[in-house]
């Protein structure tokens, strides 16, 4: 069995992240218990980057494509 982490033991690795992984934990941690978790999701919005990717959406698509048909 594992042994149970401290306070003491998660401090370092919190201040380890950057600023805007520190928020999304406090956020994450600040649901009540028995709450939808999913409500802290509704209520704030997503940041800018959270869902972001580097790709046109669709572009992953169109590759393998060519000798097709």
């Amino acid at each position: 069995m594992t042994k149970p982490l401290t306070a003491d033991d998660i401090i370092p690795l919190v201040a380890c992240l950057a600023p805007q992984e520190r928020l999304r934990l406090l956020r994450l941690i600040s649901v009540p218990p028995g709450a939808d978790p999913g409500g802290a999701y509704r209520t704030l919005r997503p940041a800018s980057d959270e869902f972001s990717s580097d790709e046109e959406p669709l572009c992953w698509d169109a590759e393998g494509w060519e000798n097709v048909g």
